[in-house]
């Protein structure tokens, strides 16, 4: 047989048996080759001009190369372990390392190059349809259309011909340090299989469960109005991604190992055929693993963190929108108003409005907050609120010493819980009015412009508002003191409406809002954030999974003695598949589980800051990333079954 001929065999070989590195290698080449077409499509230019997209997805791009260098690495160290007595056949036989090297280099690079045309091909034919996700994602107009960039695929070719360059020097290596006897225990050494659990591996559980709980709790309490100062919350950020990060360590090194011990002991040693194929194969295994599976636990939760916040900010920028531009449009000049007015009237558009008059006051809230929450944000003693009259809001009656507050943003209720009731004072530029505060009872009825970074609205009796607007302080009024909210009666209108108001060119006035312009801006912000995220998110699902499935992949060479032993002693197929079954979900589950927890904790702890909606978008955030890490568990399954019927 000629070197040809057995380079070719090889090949055809490693391609049956790794069938899932040739689709990650080509699937990651398409991803990126597809991300990078989008710096240098023409139809993306009102995306980079409006919302820095050609910047946000050169940086992504750059993390994209970080993660598809550490995956195609990590996956050619197991391949070349594999080939391990290859390699040593081949020096018996007469072979010098340089040559078996070559002979290699020619093999991957074949199969590397060959899988990278397919990928750039498989990702130019997708381009298209990225780039329509994208736009209907940030709900930007614009036509995709399949265009091929030279500037991507140079790119592409630059980058992974780095990558293989790599990947060689790798390979080199490994054959230069190896012995020919060493090349055959490669894949034959296992880990050392110690059967009682030691008092340090206890330990080392009970601290790493103690923790990823120390960590929990300290998330949730985060934004709780307990930590308030910038150095409180730097130092708890980082006990949190400390304690977490090396408790999730300490979990994979002794707490799963010592759980399992622990049910085993409750069995008195007697376990039936699943669970000596479950557990105890997990007992042995995932101690040795333990820092692979501390970077995939930590780096899904990052993942899945991330896209659901941005989710949620997405999913919340409709409701977002409405609480603080209360009507369709919001205009704090009554001249532009009226110009707007006369706009819609023209265009057969009709509204109703409403005009308010707003002061800022001083009011002194210290008997009805904790002090030593608001005191670090704001003086409770001169707390910056905007007041209006009663009569500006239906159903509301009070007395001259009553006010009324309306709520306040999530975020900054999470700093300022208020009591039910208490003495209050309203501070003019010389006079002080005293009131009762009566609660908290409605939403706010103008815009968020005047409420000074969400604070409550204070509303108050007809006389006690005039007497405060004739002691007015100009220093801290708004640039107006009067709110103008325009709704339109037929919703169906409002896209037009806010046309109208963009040609107006109001869009440019701080002081003025367009609840749908607000809501597209949001969206549109967050949608390429999510887009993003989303991507690499899916790259990292892939790697990671494929990453675990390699290692499924060797322990299920390793075990095949085991399982021939077992078939050898009666047990059929369906009674080893259960047992494997059973073990794949341990395997695929512990990490999924352990950072469906972490980005639980994670999300919940700030989740406010970016939408009003947390419970569906995280879910739905959480199902998507478990159907598709899923699928990797069930692949191994169906390998670890072809492992099974030829163990006789």
């Amino acid at each position: 047989m000629s070197i040809n001929q057995l380079m070719f065999r090889n090949l055809r070989k490693n391609l049956k048996n790794y069938y899932l590195y040739v689709f990650a290698l080509i699937f990651s080449a398409a991803l990126y080759f597809a991300f990078v077409t989008l710096q240098y499509d023409p139809s993306m230019d009102a995306t980079k001009g409006s919302i820095k997209g050609g910047a946000s997805i050169k940086a992504a791009s750059v993390l994209l190369v970080a993660i598809v260098s550490i995956f195609l690495l990590y996956a050619n160290n197991i391949f070349i372990k594999r080939r391990s007595k290859e390699i040593g056949l081949f020096q018996l036989i007469g072979m010098t390392k340089n040559r078996i090297f070559r002979i290699l280099t020619a093999e991957n690079f074949i199969l590397y190059f060959g899988s990278l045309v397919l990928g750039i091909f498989v990702g130019f034919s997708v381009s298209k349809l990225i780039i329509m996700i994208l736009f209907k994602t940030i709900g930007v107009e614009g036509i995709a259309t399949l265009h091929f960039s030279y500037e991507a695929l140079i790119q592409t070719l630059i980058v992974f011909f780095v990558i293989y360059l790599f990947i060689m020097l790798m390979n080199y290596l490994f054959i230069k340090r190896q012995t020919i006897l060493s090349l055959f225990r490669v894949t034959s050494m296992t880990e050392g299989k110690v059967k009682k659990v030691s008092f340090l591996e206890m330990i080392i559980g009970i601290i790493g469960i103690s923790l990823i709980i120390l960590g929990y709790y300290i998330s949730s309490i985060l934004f709780s109005g307990r930590l308030t100062t910038l150095a409180e919350l730097f130092a708890a950020m980082i006990i949190i991604l400390g304690s977490v990060i090396i408790g999730t360590y300490l979990f994979y090194k002794g707490s799963v190992r010592f759980i399992f011990n622990i049910i085993r002991k409750r069995k008195n040693g007697y376990l039936n055929i699943n669970e000596v194929l479950s557990l105890s194969s997990i007992m042995f295994r995932m101690k040795s693993n333990a820092v692979l599976l501390t970077i995939i636990t930590t780096v899904s939760a990052l993942a899945i963190g991330l896209l659901s916040l941005s989710y949620i900010s997405y999913y919340s920028a409709e409701k977002s929108a409405e609480k603080y531009v209360v009507a369709d449009f919001s205009i704090t000049d009554i001249q532009d108003a009226n110009k707007f007015k006369e706009a819609l009237t023209a265009n057969n558009i009709l509204y109703t409005d409403k005009t308010i008059d707003v002061i800022q006051v001083n009011v002194n809230v210290e008997n009805i907050v904790d002090i030593n929450t608001v005191g670090r944000i704001f003086d409770p003693r001169a707390m910056k609120m905007a007041v209006i009259s009663e009569q500006a809001v239906a159903d509301i009656q009070l007395s001259a010493d009553e006010t009324l507050f309306t709520d306040s943003e999530d975020v900054m209720q999470k700093f300022m819980s208020m009591k039910d009731s208490g003495a209050i004072e309203l501070k003019g530029q010389h006079e002080v009015i005293a009131q009762q505060y009566k609660g908290i009872n409605m939403a706010s009825p103008i815009s968020g412009y005047f409420t000074n970074g969400g604070l409550p609205l204070a509303i108050v009796d007809e006389t006690v508002f005039e007497r405060l607007k004739k002691d007015i302080n100009p220093t801290i009024q708004k640039d107006s003191t009067q709110y103008i909210g325009i709704d339109i009666k037929d919703k169906s209108h409002v896209k037009e409406a806010n046309e109208l108001y963009q040609e107006l060119g109001f869009t440019s006035n701080r002081s003025y809002d367009s609840q749908l312009e607000m809501s597209n801006y949001q969206k549109q912000n967050m949608g390429l954030i999510m887009f993003i995220v989303g991507f690499l998110g899916l790259t990292f699902l892939i790697t990671s999974g494929c990453i675990l499935y390699f290692k499924q992949m060797d322990e299920s060479e390793d075990e095949k003695s085991n399982y021939t032993i077992l078939r050898k002693l009666g047990f059929t197929q369906e009674d080893l598949l259960k047992g494997i079954q059973m073990k794949q979900l341990f395997n695929f589950g512990i990490p999924l589980i352990v950072g469906l927890c972490h980005s639980y904790f994670a999300v919940q702890s700030g989740w406010f800051f970016f939408g009003t909606e947390l419970w569906t978008p995280m879910i739905m955030v959480m199902i998507l990333y478990t159907a598709l890490y899923s699928i990797f568990g069930i692949l191994s399954v169906f390998y670890y079954k072809k492992v099974i019927k030829e163990a006789l």
